[in-house]
């Protein structure tokens, strides 16, 4: 008897683990050929409001560690990545790319994930100062984590994207909700069970697979998300997104007018930390 290959249903990555989506439903994950290659979760509004929650309750313990040891956790889901380079490989040839193609951009993934793991106990001395001031005392300003980061993954590069957009918003101790790429998911729910083996602590980045036009404008109005990182959202709804995101005051990333992504000089920058941070300023009196 021939072997009967057994089609995976995949499932959302939220807190660590790997629960179903709430409404049972999922969607099929096709390849360039519009073949089924697996079926994926269906996310559904519950299960983003459950993701938010549980992001809430890591950003605290997230931020309290030290830039040196967030970066080290970075580096580590750099190397998880490289682990499961053949299988990345093989998921984004899928997509159309040549494998010479498809190697380029694992590459390069991974090389993006150690570029801002080394940023982890810099980017507070570049964009913190000691501010000059007429008194008998300090004035000084240093970045903080803005919260909760609900993330629009883009449709592709799924994968360079995905981490183009992901590491610079953890690094500096924020915690995220990611929204995969839809065409695309299978690349996000390798990359989440990279996350999973690493050292990266429950609900830091919680990744949901689903119809972007269902899940985009909930994480765009949602009260207890900080920041909203449109740039793999692109211009088209971008109004709707500011819109949502205007009566809970909600910071919104805007993505510029066209982004290369294999270009180190126009999408891996230490300001795009900053984009997802607050300054907070203290005032210390001179000792005698």
């Amino acid at each position: 008897m021939s072997r009967v290959d057994v089609r995976k249903t995949y499932k959302l990555y939220v807190g660590g683990a790997f629960p179903r989506s709430e409404s049972g439903r999922t969607y099929p994950a096709l390849d360039a050929a519009d073949s089924v290659l697996a079926n994926v979760a269906d996310g559904s509004r519950k299960d983003l409001r459950d993701a938010v929650r549980v992001a809430r309750g890591a950003q605290a313990g997230w931020a309290e560690r030290s830039g040196y040891n967030r970066g080290q956790v970075l580096y580590r889901v750099a190397e998880m990545v490289e682990d499961r380079a053949d299988t990345f490989v093989d998921q984004i040839r899928a997509s159309g790319p040549t494998r010479a193609q498809a190697k380029r951009e694992v590459d390069r993934s991974i090389d993006r994930l150690v570029w801002y793991a080394g940023w982890g106990d810099k980017f507070a001395q570049v964009f913190g100062n000691l501010n000059p001031v007429q008194g008998a005392f300090f004035n000084i300003s240093a970045p903080e984590p803005t919260g909760v980061v609900g993330i629009v993954s883009p449709e592709e590069p799924a994968l360079l994207g995905l981490v183009s957009r992901m590491a610079p918003v953890v690094i500096s101790g924020n915690t995220a909700v990611l929204l995969a790429s839809e065409r695309w998911p299978l690349t996000a729910i390798t990359f989440s069970e990279a996350l999973a083996t690493a050292d990266l602590p429950a609900g830091v980045v919680n990744i949901l697979t689903g119809r972007k036009d269902k899940l985009v404008p909930v994480l765009s109005a949602h009260m207890d998300v900080n920041a909203i990182d449109a740039w793999g959202n692109g211009w088209q709804g971008l109004d709707a997104i500011e819109i949502a995101a205007a009566d809970s005051v909600t910071r919104v990333v805007r993505p510029p007018r066209s982004i290369e992504w294999a270009d180190d000089r126009s999408s891996q920058s230490p300001h795009m930390i900053a984009d997802f941070t607050e300054l907070k300023t203290v005032w210390h009196p001179k000792g005698l």
